[in-house]
Parts: C-alpha cells; structure tokens; sequence
C-alpha cells in the first residue's frame, strides 16, 4: 500500500489533525446536487436554463454576483451546493421548489460521481475535489415550467449545443450520466 494514502475522512484545521483524520483538499471541495429533467420521449433534450441577474442567486444555488456575471448567458441545469447537513434528497426537492417552483418529479435514477481537477492559477497542493449528486426525472410534460429565477429556461437539444455554452463544467456532469453534449453522440446516450 501507498505510504501517502489519505482516506476522505476529514476534520478542520490546516495541518493533518491526527492519525486517519485529514483536512479538506487545498483547493476546496463542492458538495453538489443537479437536476437532469427531460421531456416525455426526447431523450438528447435536457431542462436548462440561462439565469436572471437580478434573482437572489447566491441562496438558491451558492452564486456571488461575480460568478453570476460570469456565468452570463451560458445554459444551467437547475443545481445547488448541499447546504450545511443537508441530504441529496432533500437538497432535490428544494432545488425544485426554489428555482423551478413546483415539486420534483419521480425520480428515475440517482447517481453519485467524484471528481478531482486542479484549477488555475492555484497554488494548492491537492486539487479542487467535487462530489456531484445527480437526479434524472421525466418532466411531466413537453413544455419548461417558468420560473423567476431565470431568463429562460428551456429542453435543449444536446446535440445541437456546445459545451462551452453550459456553464460551471455542467458538461461534464452531463457526460458522466451518459448525455454527452455536442454533435454525433445520440448513440451514447440512454
């Protein structure tokens, strides 16, 4: 076995607080809940949305103005950082509420998928460690709902997108379910 194996068992403080206890990775590690709405038979369409400035972004989904600005125009899944003990499930269905207004559909599918990348410029020794908790559900209907925390929200052909037109890597999240974004990957999909 490795000598510098570190288990995810972590407590606060800036040096190692024991032996098997370590600290959060350097560069910080996201908690994170996603939502992948689809319309009934459209399976390379997915719910996103493009956020409206002026909602109260940084309590629905963790966004200071900053990176709302930067976000801008790029397409969104409905998506929040866990709020402090809070479950995934829970985490879902006040996803739903707050920036969809309505409730969660059925659930089809839950996954969990971990992810470690570094980030520039940093100068953290471990990389940035994102944990994403994603729910795929069936929208009830063919139509978006309409909700005030966005400019618009719409099912987006994924092939007809790019993904540098998804915003905060959600991309990659998308791929990690099997919905990669782009041209010639419909086969792909489930």
């Amino acid at each position: 076995m490795a000598p510098d194996r570190r288990f995810a068992r972590l407590r606060a403080g800036t040096t190692a607080p024991g032996p098997g206890l370590y600290v959060v990775p350097d560069d910080g590690m996201c908690l994170s809940v996603f939502l992948v709405l689809r319309p009934p038979g459209r399976d390379r369409e997915v719910l996103l949305g493009r956020l409206d400035p002026t909602a109260p972004w940084f309590e629905l989904g963790a966004l200071e103005p900053s990176r709302v600005v930067r976000i801008g125009q790029r397409w969104m899944l409905p998506s929040s950082q866990l709020l402090f003990f809070e479950g995934p499930e829970v985490a879902a269905e006040r996803i739903a509420r707050e920036q969809l207004g309505t409730t969660l559909p059925p659930v089809e599918e839950r996954s969990v998928h971990s992810e470690a990348y570094g980030r520039s410029p940093t100068s953290a020794r471990d990389p940035h460690w994102d944990l994403h908790f994603v729910f795929r559900a069936r929208w009830p209907s063919s139509e978006p709902p309409a909700a005030a925390a966005w400019k618009e929200l719409a099912f987006v052909d994924l092939d007809a997108i790019l993904p540098s037109e998804l915003a905060r890597g959600q991309a990659d999240v998308l791929a990690l379910v099997g919905l990669p974004v782009g041209r010639g990957h419909a086969s792909e999909s489930r």
